[in-house]
């Protein structure tokens, strides 16, 4: 079949689009939210919701089980009926923020993940972030949309098909959560 080769070919030189560096600095800053017990929320709509909730997974058990020094991650997509609560009754844009706003706290970080960079919900969630004192990452594709230039750090990937986008969104989380994984791996106790 020509498609999957197509969509193998175009993923593999849309994996070059990713800054590394930009990586390594997300890195940095989520070691020094642990380090300094600092919550970290993460958030997306759609696929990018399910990633969120893949990474704070990845954290609370992957990066902390079995060590001292334990991630305090959230994943703001979780709560369904705070979700279709605020949704239902104030408005969807709102989700994200109004949680932040009982939870979040100056030096702790906001990731906010989307494929277009312009959901609203998600927009609002930095934007709250920012105003606080938090620091702000993104996980942006396409142009970067409204989120690339409002967080402090954006993780951009320049390509305009929401798959692979998505694939990429999900390769970089895992760079950052393995990271913590498998090179800071817990020694052995006698």
């Amino acid at each position: 079949m020509i498609f999957p080769q197509q969509y193998k070919t175009e993923l593999l030189q849309a994996i070059d689009s990713i800054d590394l560096e930009k990586v390594s600095q997300a890195i940095a800053i989520l070691s020094r939210a642990r380090q300094d017990g600092r919550r970290i929320f993460v958030c997306g709509n759609g696929g990018s919701a399910s990633t969120a909730s893949h990474f704070a997974t990845d954290l609370v058990k992957g990066a902390s089980y079995g060590r001292t020094s334990r991630f305090r991650i959230m994943a703001l997509t979780d709560s369904l009926p705070t979700i279709t609560a605020y949704s239902n009754d104030v408005s969807y844009e709102c989700v994200f923020v109004e949680q932040l706003k009982n939870f979040a706290e100056p030096e702790d970080v906001v990731i906010a993940i989307s494929s277009s960079g312009n959901s609203a919900n998600v927009l609002r969630a930095v934007e709250y972030g920012n105003s606080i004192g938090c620091r702000t990452i993104a996980l942006s594709g396409c142009e970067g949309g409204q989120l690339g230039p409002l967080a402090q750090l954006n993780i951009q990937i320049a390509h305009t098909h929401t798959g692979r986008i998505e694939d990429l969104h999900m390769v970089v989380m895992h760079m950052i959560g393995y990271y913590f994984m498998e090179e800071e791996r817990p020694h052995p106790t006698s």
